[in-house]
């Protein structure tokens, strides 16, 4: 299991909004490795944006709607686990629905040698 470079607990965007590069400060570079996207959207309609490097990982993937009680967890909840070869990190989620969604979620690194 990788240590977090992303986390948001009830990240809020509304109406066809999409968010600020989620991936800050010294994880904006990464190395050789593998991200894990863990993810639960309170409800359909939250999409999912990664590059590593200019290489789309995840392309505007709609985050799966669990339920709206419960918590995030990562055996159930992965969206993405990826190869990456390194470069600079991008995340972004954006609301394609006609109301407010929130979405926890955590994204994971795993270096590699």
């Amino acid at each position: 299991m990788g240590y977090p470079i992303a986390s948001g607990t009830t990240y809020s965007l509304t109406t066809y909004l999409k968010s600020p590069n989620l991936i800050t400060g010294r994880h904006l570079f990464l190395p050789k490795g593998t991200l894990t996207l863990v993810a639960r959207g309170s409800a359909t309609g939250m999409q999912a944006l990664i590059t590593v490097g200019g290489v789309t990982i995840v392309d505007l993937m709609t985050l799966p709607y669990f339920g709206a009680t419960g918590s995030l967890d990562v055996s159930q909840h992965v969206v993405c686990n990826q190869a990456v070869a390194g470069g600079v990190a991008e995340f972004y989620l954006f609301n394609n629905s006609a109301g407010t969604l929130t979405t926890d979620y955590v994204l994971l690194f795993t270096p590699t040698k």
